[in-house]
């Protein structure tokens, strides 16, 4: 299976799902990262050096948009979401992606949810399921868990650790393992319902999945993740509504 992960920022795919993304590629999938965006113009060479440096400590094939998206406050942002969702449309035809993840378009920040309902349309398009994750904002349904371990997360925390630069302005180890501990604890009750048991496992990360059928997204199946075989038929529960109407943020023009 081919997985196109679609980060808005260098370091967005090891904060949005990274122990997702590195289970698939231990199964064996074939993992590739697209970098939308370098950041702010004077920061680019750092953080391309950053993201190539990262995505070769975990086996990742490194694409980065040319040229990178403009995706900041100011910028085009209609324009870039055009842009993106061709760029995605041709390449998913091109390499034959059978997968796409990348962030909610309700994360709670812009240049995210902007990359989100791109993603949606081409997973649309493409007739790929999408995997959503969330970092800004939470997931109203999740649909996915997955439990990871201790050494997992130290995969994680050393490629997060070629991105010195942004670790230096704002350390989001921190955010990793608190997170991830709280989804091992509330993730299983958030997928299954409430009541349903607990798992012994450290850490979790979460994931919704949606499905285009017949013209409609559709939500995944409930489950714990199989790297091995991960994909699954999905529910009859129509999300399109939720993945095209305005975020909070697009409401109050924040």
């Amino acid at each position: 299976m081919r997985v196109l992960q679609i980060s808005p920022h260098p370091d967005d795919e090891l904060l949005g799902a990274p122990a997702t993304l590195i289970a698939l590629a231990q199964a064996g999938h074939e993992v590739v990262n697209l970098a939308v965006s370098l950041g702010r113009d004077q920061d680019r060479p750092r953080r391309e050096a950053e993201v190539r440096e990262g995505c070769a400590r975990l086996g990742f094939e490194l694409i980065v948009s040319s040229p990178p998206h403009s995706i900041s406050r100011g910028d085009d942002l209609a324009a870039s979401r055009v842009r993106l969702t061709d760029e995605l449309v041709r390449l998913g035809a091109k390499r034959g992606f059978d997968l796409l993840v990348g962030p909610s378009p309700h994360d709670g920040h812009h240049a995210h949810e902007l990359v989100g309902r791109a993603a949606a349309v081409a997973s649309a398009a493409l007739r790929v399921p999408l995997w959503l994750w969330g970092l800004w904002g939470e997931l109203p349904i999740p649909t996915i868990l997955h439990p990871f371990d201790q050494e997992m997360l130290e995969r994680i925390m050393d490629a997060l650790a070629a991105h010195a630069g942004e670790l230096e302005r704002n350390d989001y180890r921190r955010l990793l393992v608190a997170r991830s501990r709280a989804t091992a604890v509330l993730g299983p009750e958030r997928v299954f319902g409430f009541g349903a048991s607990g798992i012994a496992a450290s850490h979790a990360e979460l994931l919704c999945e949606v499905v285009p059928r017949s013209g409609s997204m559709l939500l995944g199946a409930a489950r714990v993740l199989d790297p091995r075989a991960p994909l699954a038929p999905p529910t009859d529960a129509d999300i399109s509504f939720w993945l095209v109407e305005p975020s909070v943020r697009d409401r109050l023009g924040r």
